[in-house]
């Protein structure tokens, strides 16, 4: 018969990890977690931007449209169309304003998460004049 020190020395050591190596994985789950999940923020803010723009220019040709039509964007419907895509009206309000004979102003500000991109309101005026000039806005 077996003593129990021989039996404890024959039998392997006992799998697992220890509280330490829990831990440290735990301490680079959270680092890395801390890095990534801001930038795929960001890159939400920049794809909403995109598509705010996208709308944006979309409401511009229709204007233009309505100038060759009409020579007067005078009398073009505010809301032109593309404001209910996806979730963009959760993020940006779009409005066509100071619409006259000659001139419309066509803005989109930012609403709820989006306040947070750096462009923040941006417009697009019968010229083509935008703003923020920022690099990277437009």
């Amino acid at each position: 018969m077996k003593t129990i020190a021989q039996r404890s020395a024959a039998r392997p050591p006992a799998g697992g990890f220890t509280l330490i190596e829990l831990m440290i994985v735990v301490v680079i789950i959270g680092i890395l977690a801390s890095i990534a999940i801001p930038s795929y923020l960001e890159h939400l803010r920049r794809s909403y931007r995109a598509q705010a723009q996208s709308c944006m220019s979309q409401i511009a040709q229709a204007m233009e449209r309505r100038y060759t039509t009409n020579m007067s964007y005078a009398g073009a419907a505010p809301a032109l169309g593309c404001e209910n895509e996806g979730n963009l009206n959760a993020r940006y309000t779009i409005t066509v304003g100071n619409i006259t004979a000659t001139t419309y102003m066509i803005t989109a500000t930012a609403i709820g998460d989006q306040v947070h991109d750096y462009c923040g309101t941006m417009t697009l005026d019968h010229v083509g004049a935008k703003t923020p000039t920022t690099t990277g806005c437009w």
